[in-house]
């Protein structure tokens, strides 16, 4: 016993310098994604009004949005209130969020700081060997205890009558127990993995996974969905089944996984992983003479997991438009409902996925530029410039391999979601293979536009070049909820997913199109000005 508490030592001053060191990002991922779970109530309220109840209950039967919101218990119409629906439309989403948030948090407190040295830093005083990983995990699950009691007081204090004390906490617990999950999904994989970034791939991988999974088993066997974790984030079911013993079993489940971190922790050595690092070439490849083949090498392992992750998420959704079919064809209400706005059901969905994957393969271009600060902020550029290598010649391979893989990534992820549509459709297909490849490249300048305020804040603001994930997320939300909760257009246009038309229910804009490609262009050119003037942060 007073070994183990040895190696705990001092966690609880620990624990209170992590909180003065993170409280403003604390505060910032409490409002954000606080306000974003539970905020949406009186929208809600008013998008039940008239006949929306049955409108929205006959479409999230569709096994297309079941396989991208989940399921729910509510068996008829007449039961599906407003709290049925806020809990159908929104939970596994936030979900979602809140795993992957406290993962990279996880991630980037323990492993990374292992590479940077602050943590042999840290273990040089009197602190127990593994007094850092307990702080950091405590911090995190409070960060998410106290999300989940501020989404279910604010959801509650709003006095929707379906919208119960006893719910709404459920409802924010859960997403706290995507949270508390991630984090340990996260401390798991950094134990496991030879590399933060590794570390950091697995884990998200991982959770890109067990959404996938979770998308199969609630179409075909929703039992099997019981045993995902991520499955139990949703299966509470708040408000109509309020199923506590999920919230119960995420707990115990996360308990036996925190044993089982601290226990590869501690047998491993420092700043080593239980999974060898790939032995290098006694020669390095004659690629590496290249300012594009050493920043393709030390990204090409992100890239391929990106492609990999691309094509799998393309063939998930494809996959479920054979049941989309035979679901329309039983329901009139649901084809009376895109009659109405404009194209086939399958249509109307290919324009809502192709937006999701779209925001996905965003994020590859903004972690390939990203990757330019890292390795300046690692003080290895300055090795790289005093040679014959010029900021222009690193900037623009750099920006070259970003607009690629963003066209790579679109093609990947809308051929795959087009195949294997037309595939399972067979001889009943209502869209060529062509028209998810328009559908998918018709958003690639805001891909690029993405890249574009990536490469930007690396030139003028490096430091805050993590802004751009925040903004595409803001994108994200604001595209696929604006029209759940009728937000104004001026608001909509806030996000840059909403400024060109969703194909194939839309006509190509082309003026829209050059216009987003030229906003794009200058601000990648922008970046290279504010790069080049610029000093060096090698202490960043």
């Amino acid at each position: 016993m007073a070994k183990m508490t040895e190696k705990f030592s001092q966690w609880n001053l620990l624990f209170w310098q992590f909180l003065k060191r993170d409280w403003k990002k604390i505060g910032v991922w409490l409002l954000g994604l606080g306000l974003f779970s539970g905020g949406f109530v009186p929208a809600f309220e008013e998008l039940a009004k008239g006949q929306g109840l049955v409108g929205m209950y006959h479409t999230m039967q569709n096994p297309a949005m079941i396989a991208m919101i989940g399921t729910t218990p509510v068996k008829n119409v007449q039961n599906y209130t407003v709290a049925a629906m806020y809990a159908n439309e929104m939970l596994l989403f936030c979900s979602l969020f809140a795993m992957i948030l406290a993962a990279l948090h996880v991630v980037s407190h323990t492993r990374k700081e292992e590479e940077l040295g602050l943590t042999e830093l840290i273990r040089s005083f009197r602190v127990g060997r593994q007094a850092n990983s307990l702080a950091i995990l405590v911090e995190t699950f409070l960060i998410n205890l106290v999300l989940g009691l501020l989404i279910g007081f604010l959801m509650a204090a709003f006095g929707v009558k379906s919208i119960d004390l006893n719910g709404s906490l459920l409802f924010g617990l859960s997403i706290a127990l995507a949270g508390i999950l991630g984090a340990v999904f996260g401390l798991l994989f950094a134990q496991i993995m030879p590399t933060a970034a590794g570390a950091t791939g697995v884990s998200l991988g991982f959770i890109g996974l067990l959404y996938i999974l979770r998308a199969g088993t609630d179409i075909s066997n929703g039992d099997l969905s019981k045993i995902n974790p991520m499955g139990w984030t949703y299966l509470t079911y708040p408000f109509t089944e309020n199923n506590w013993i999920y919230f119960v079993i995420g707990l115990f489940f996360s308990f036996l996984i925190v044993l089982f971190s601290f226990f590869l922790e501690g047998k491993r050595d420092y700043n080593a992983g239980y999974l060898p690092e790939k032995e290098g070439r006694s020669h390095g490849s004659k690629a590496l003479l290249s300012v594009a083949g050493w920043y393709l090498r030390i990204n090409f392992g992100m890239i391929i997991s990106w492609m990999v992750g691309f094509a799998l998420m393309g063939a998930a959704y494809g996959s479920v438009y054979q049941d989309m079919q035979s679901f329309m064809e039983g329901n009139e209400l649901v084809k009376q409902v895109f009659v109405h706005s404009g194209g086939s059901l399958a249509e109307s969905f290919t324009g809502t996925i192709i937006v999701v994957m779209v925001a996905l393969v965003a994020i590859l271009p903004i972690a390939i530029l990203n990757k330019l600060f890292t390795e300046e902020s690692s003080g290895r550029m300055s090795q790289l410039f005093s040679t014959q290598v010029s900021r222009l010649k690193l900037y623009s391979n750099s920006v070259l391999l970003a607009v690629v893989s963003s066209a790579a990534g679109v093609l990947v992820s809308s051929l795959c979601l087009g195949a294997t549509a037309v595939t399972v459709m067979e001889n009943t297909a209502a869209m060529p293979l062509k028209e998810f490849l328009a559908a998918g490249f018709n958003f690639l300048p805001v891909v690029l536009f993405f890249a574009g305020l990536a490469a930007f804040c690396l030139g003028f603001v490096p430091n805050f070049s993590k802004v751009v994930y925040v903004y595409l997320g803001y994108s994200f939300a604001i595209s696929y909820f604006g029209g759940i909760l009728n937000l104004p257009e001026w608001f909509s246009n806030t996000s840059a997913l909403k400024w060109l038309p969703q194909l194939p229910t839309a006509d190509f804009d082309f003026a829209r199109f050059g216009m987003v490609t030229v906003i794009s262009c200058v601000l990648l050119l922008l970046g290279f000005i504010g790069y080049k003037r610029r000093d060096l942060q090698e202490s960043a």
